[in-house]
C-alpha cells in the first residue's frame, strides 16, 4: 500500500502524487525508522531484562592435584595456564611434639630449579599459601619428617560474577 503524497502548487494542495518512486521512498523511509526504533527497544529490553546486573571480577580456583603421605616425596608434573597457585595443606599425627617438619618447594618442571619455598612449618597445623609465577609446568617437592601431611594445588582462573543485591 502506498502512502499518498500531495503536490503543492501555488500554496495549495493539488491531487495526490502517485509517482511510484515517491511512494517507494516514503515507505522505505518510514519502514527504516520503525525498524531502527524496534531494534533500539529490543536491545534495551534484552540488555536490562528489567534488572540491572552489575558484574564484578572474581577468581575461581580449579584443582590441579592433591597428594598425601608421611615422609618426603616429589609430585608428578602439572601445568598451570595462569601461574596463580594456591596450596592448601595440613599436617597431623605428629610422632612426638615439636619433632614434625613439613616443607613444600615449588619447582619449574622445565628446568627443574626451585622457584619458591611455599611452606615451612613445624608440628601439627594447616594453612593456605599463594604463589604467583609465570605459567608453565610445575612440580612440588615435599620434605616431611615425623608427621602425616596432605597438600592440594589449585590454579586461579579469572572470572566475573553477578553482584548480589544486599537488601
Amino acid at each position: 500500500m502506498c502512502i499518498e503524497m500531495f503536490r503543492l502548487t501555488s500554496g495549495r494542495v493539488d491531487e495526490p502524487a502517485r509517482d511510484p518512486v515517491i511512494c517507494h521512498r516514503a515507505m522505505g523511509h518510514r519502514l527504516s525508522i520503525l525498524v531502527l526504533a524496534g531494534v533500539a527497544l529490543l536491545n534495551a529490553a534484552c540488555r536490562n531484562g528489567g534488572v540491572t546486573a552489575e558484574r564484578t571480577p572474581a577468581v575461581v580456583w580449579r584443582t590441579i592435584g592433591s597428594w598425601s603421605g608421611r615422609g618426603s616425596m616429589q609430585t608428578e608434573p602439572f601445568i598451570s595456564d595462569t601461574g596463580a597457585l594456591r596450596l592448601r595443606w595440613a599436617t597431623t599425627n605428629e610422632a612426638a611434639p615439636g619433632t614434625g617438619i613439613f616443607r613444600v618447594t615449588v619447582h619449574s618442571d622445565v628446568s627443574g630449579r626451585s622457584l619458591v619455598l611455599a611452606v615451612d612449618a613445624r608440628g601439627v597445623g594447616r594453612d593456605t599459601t599463594y604463589v604467583n609465577e609465570d605459567p608453565r609446568p610445575f612440580f612440588l617437592s615435599v620434605e616431611s619428617a615425623n608427621l602425616d601431611w596432605t597438600v592440594a594445588a589449585e590454579e586461579g582462573v579469572a572470572a566475573t560474577a553477578a553482584r548480589q543485591d544486599r537488601r
